[in-house]
């Protein structure tokens, strides 16, 4: 990169961060936020605190740590503000390179803990092993359309008995107004807020861990969201053309209140969804590509037909409503992969609801980005607030990187841009020889 290529980079860098620096309260933490993501998008090994003060000021690397471990772990300003901002600056190059918002994706990610001191760390279902394991849990929410995506909320989902337990969070300075909530709930929140701060609206995508709540997908759409979510193959639904029976009649010698109740008997009654995908004809199938993969396009079998949810409608005086159950299964597999539930309009091809249901690759993406690339998971504090507040710096540095790439190649991304950056510079960011992290033994 030619001098005058790098005098730009750094004038976009500093306005950028100027305009986040406005969130964190006092003059000194604006150069404590452009050291923090400097570091953060640096090829280090390791972007936790200690590393990014040794490289960033090593010629006082203790006194450069302690500032950075108070302005992550202690200063109290707000997270939402600033990813607030970073959307504000964000958004704008995302649509104009892509269009409109396509799909809000809802995900969670997770850190492997050792220990049980950290905020909210528990033996609980770890995605990034795939399996049950010490770890942290986040829940976040990303914006995309074709050419990018963003986190714009991210909080960290708080176990039963720590969010119970009041020594344990008081000394990880959980806030009082933290309660327990799943993580279907903090997600709620999250689309809640994005509503109420105009972000644009996208079709809602998420995995079954999500969409095979049945009151989750009620509150999207009486929030007027579209959605398009993973479901279990058990799932019990309404094949096309039936639906649960009405309530009894009442008869002229019948004593007390009216049947309301919806009715299902042997002869009517609902079916898992994997149990339709295989009543299903050989011509209601298609084999369609959705886009193209990193050796090849990606392509599947799908079929979609309209159903009706089933879960305690004889509970209910109405059927639940209408909606698309996409089913995938794959050429030469025994029984379909996966399945979907889709509120999205009636008059809409199988391709669209494929293109829009496989959207959620996008957020695979951020998560692999920011933990390999930009440090997400390398905070190595306790607390909350430095849970929290690493995120979200880690978040900023994100989006600055999708500025650069629209900036440097309109047709290039923030992942190209992340991986040309670390090959060509790993090699030059190297840490002081008088660095030593805390607790090694003294230099001989």
């Amino acid at each position: 990169m030619t001098g005058d290529a790098c005098a730009d980079r750094g004038g976009r860098y500093q306005s950028y961060i100027s305009k986040l620096a406005k969130e964190v309260g006092r003059a000194n933490r604006s150069g404590q936020m452009n050291d923090y993501c400097s570091g953060l998008l640096m090829p280090l090994e390791r972007k936790s605190v200690e590393p990014i003060a040794a490289v960033t000021e090593p010629s006082r690397c203790a006194a450069k740590h302690q500032s950075l471990l108070h302005f992550v772990g202690q200063s109290p300003w707000s997270d939402a503000a600033v990813l607030r901002v970073v959307r504000e600056q964000v958004l704008p190059v995302i649509e104009r390179r892509g269009g409109a918002i396509r799909a809000w994706l809802i995900d969670d990610t997770s850190f492997p803990k050792k220990g049980n001191h950290s905020v909210g760390v528990k033996r609980q279902y770890c995605g990034q092993l795939g399996k049950k394991e010490n770890c942290q849990v986040a829940v976040t929410l990303s914006i995309a359309n074709e050419a990018a995506s963003l986190p714009v909320a991210y909080r960290l989902f708080l176990p039963e008995d720590w969010a119970q337990d009041t020594a344990r969070r008081t000394k990880a300075g959980v806030p009082e107004t933290i309660p327990f909530q799943t993580k279907p709930e903090i997600a709620l929140d999250h689309i809640r807020q994005a509503l109420a701060d105009g972000v644009p609206k996208g079709v809602v995508l998420a995995d079954a861990a999500y969409g095979n709540n049945l009151k989750w997908r009620s509150e999207l759409s009486d929030l007027g969201l579209s959605y398009c979510v993973g479901i279990l193959p058990s799932t019990t639904i309404w094949p096309p053309g039936k639906g649960p029976l009405p309530p009894v009649k009442s008869t002229t010698k019948s004593r007390g209140r009216p049947h309301k109740r919806l009715r299902r008997d042997d002869d009517n009654k609902p079916v898992s969804a994997k149990a339709l995908a295989t009543m299903l004809s050989a011509d209601q199938w298609q084999t369609l590509t959705w886009r193209e993969g990193t050796n090849a396009p990606l392509t599947s079998r799908f079929a979609a037909v309209r159903v009706r949810p089933a879960r305690r409608d004889n509970e209910r005086t109405e059927p639940h409503p209408q909606e698309w159950l996409l089913i995938e299964w794959p050429e030469g597999e025994d029984e379909p992969t996966k399945y979907w539930l889709s509120n999205i309009a009636e008059a809409v091809s199988l391709k669209d609801i494929v293109d829009i249901a496989k959207g959620r690759w996008r957020i695979e993406r951020d998560y692999q980005d920011l933990k390999q690339e930009l440090g997400l998971g390398h905070y190595e504090g306790r607390g909350w607030r430095g849970f929290h507040h690493h995120a979200t710096l880690a978040i900023a540095a994100y989006g600055f990187l999708i500025l650069e790439a629209d900036a440097l190649s309109p047709s290039g991304s923030a992942t190209c841009l992340l991986r040309i950056a670390a090959r060509t510079e790993r090699k030059k960011i190297t840490l002081p020889k008088s660095y030593q992290p805390r607790g090694a033994a003294a230099a001989a």
